[in-house]
């Protein structure tokens, strides 16, 4: 999904130059990207962020995209790059921001930019395989867990209790659990 940012304040040489910015809004990676021509370079170029803040644009101009950031951002994780187009027309630099807190939305770049609305945003369906160990475990568990409550049998944390329960039972005998309600 691609989202057209109009900017504004440009000036009138860089509007005829540069089409408006486009935010591809990515769940982890948020990052916008700035189209220019082809005849620039990455030593042309000024882009700094940091904890809280980023600013792109080409040297002594101001910049295309200025700005707080609307949640913090891990700047060593952060980086840059000059891309050119297949057909070799036209250069875009992407800005790639790792988010601190990735499980939340932006919407916007820079808090000086409109908004999108981030409730219209469908995310991608992942594949357990997509997953690291640990979470597709978890996955995994809550799945189970979910479609044993719907067909109303114990959940895997109520089969443990259960399995924990009958072997004590088996190893103490002479005690009577006949009237004991477990919960």
């Amino acid at each position: 999904m691609l989202y057209t940012i109009r900017r504004r304040h440009r000036p009138r040489t860089t509007r005829t130059i540069l089409p408006p910015l486009h935010l591809d809004p990515n769940h982890h990676r948020p990052h916008p990207h700035l189209p220019h021509p082809p005849t620039l370079r990455a030593r042309d170029l000024s882009i700094t962020f940091t904890k809280t803040t980023l600013s792109a644009g080409i040297k002594n101009q101001p910049p295309i995209i200025s700005g707080s950031l609307p949640h913090p951002i891990h700047v060593d994780d952060s980086t840059w790059t000059l891309t050119t187009s297949p057909d070799g027309t036209s250069k875009t630099v992407e800005i790639l921001l790792d988010k601190v807190n990735k499980q939340e939305w932006w919407a916007h770049v820079v808090t000086s930019a409109p908004k999108i609305d981030v409730t219209k945003i469908v995310p991608d369906n992942s594949k357990l395989s997509d997953l690291d160990g640990e979470t597709r475990g978890l996955v995994e568990k809550m799945m189970y867990d979910q479609r044993q409550k719907e067909q109303g049998l114990p959940t895997s944390d109520e089969q443990k209790k259960m399995e924990i329960l009958k072997k004590f039972q088996e190893q103490h005998p002479e005690m009577d659990f006949s009237n004991a309600k477990i919960q």
